[in-house]
């Protein structure tokens, strides 16, 4: 980076881009900030001159930024997201038993593998407060991580995966099929899939992932789609289903390790296959998300 842009361009001066981008004007963003008008727009000019690019456009409906004020903009998040992780390690080292730690998690691992990580985490550093958000779509893992808005993020692995991301594989996630404890299938010893094709199931829809394996499944002893009552994509559904005794679901072996005992769930004896090359129970990866650190430029 050219030494006078790196003087001239201040936090101050990004942090006024970032406001005046999210509310997509400077009377706006000046009430934000609360400064005068006259300052944001001397601030964003100051540094247009600086770069030698236009930073925002003005249109009729609002200001938005340009290609060189995405640019920047993403750059900017990168910067106060390190400032900040700064300013948590030097209150790190000043007390190294507290701090606060932004996780995203998917469903399956907030109903599983997340509650059995902080319940031993917090026995061993009751001060640490975790900041959980649930992560209601796969592809919201890289996006909330990109966006600085989660540190890390607990969720299934997704190939191919992009250039600024890094994720560290966890484990293979067998799928099961499960029932309620008082279901009349849990006292079963082996159970053929096409037994279950006219019972009540639970399941993701079809577009889904786990609704495309579970259609597969079938497909693959030669059985048609089976008859299911509900499709939707709430495990809170599944349990509350489950707990009936009357439903069939498939869940994760991760959720129901660490809480198929407290939700009272029943793992079949059924040979559940799964597409052709994978074993007899699918396996999905999960995995920790996290982002790359912006490149010195």
């Amino acid at each position: 980076m050219d030494p006078r842009i790196r003087r001239r361009l201040k936090l101050r001066d990004l942090d006024t881009l970032m406001a005046v981008a999210q509310w997509g004007s400077m009377a706006k963003a000046a009430t934000h900030l609360r400064v005068s008008q006259p300052a944001i727009s001397k601030a964003i000019a100051d540094m247009e001159h600086t770069l030698g690019v236009r930073l925002l456009d003005r249109l009729a409906q609002g200001i938005e930024p340009t290609i060189y004020g995405r640019a920047l903009l993403r750059s900017a998040t990168a910067v106060f997201d390190d400032v900040r992780q700064g300013i948590n390690e030097i209150e790190f080292l000043g007390d190294s038993t507290a701090g606060n730690v932004r996780i995203g998690a998917t469903e399956p691992m907030n109903a599983g593998l997340l509650p059995a990580v902080l319940e031993r985490v917090h026995q061993q550093y009751p001060r640490i407060a975790f900041h959980v958000t649930l992560l209601t779509a796969v592809m919201a893992q890289a996006r909330e991580v990109r966006e600085r808005n989660v540190d890390l993020a607990l969720g299934r692995l997704v190939r191919p995966l992009d250039e600024d991301m890094n994720a560290e594989e966890l484990f293979d996630e067998r799928v099961f099929v499960v029932a309620g404890t008082n279901s009349p299938w849990a006292r079963r010893r082996k159970i053929e899939l096409a037994e279950l094709m006219n019972e009540p199931w639970a399941i993701p829809p079809r577009d889904t992932s786990v609704g495309t394996l579970f259609a597969d499944a079938f497909r693959a002893q030669g059985l048609g789609f089976p008859r299911t009552t509900v499709i939707a994509d709430s495990f809170q559904l599944y349990f509350a289903l489950l707990a009936t005794g009357r439903y069939l679901a498939i869940l994760p072996g991760s959720m129901l390790r660490f809480s198929g005992k407290r939700l009272g769930f029943k793992v079949l004896p059924v040979d559940f296959p799964t597409r052709a090359g994978l074993p007899s129970r699918s396996r999905r990866s999960s995995a920790i998300w996290k982002a790359w650190p912006t490149a010195e430029p």
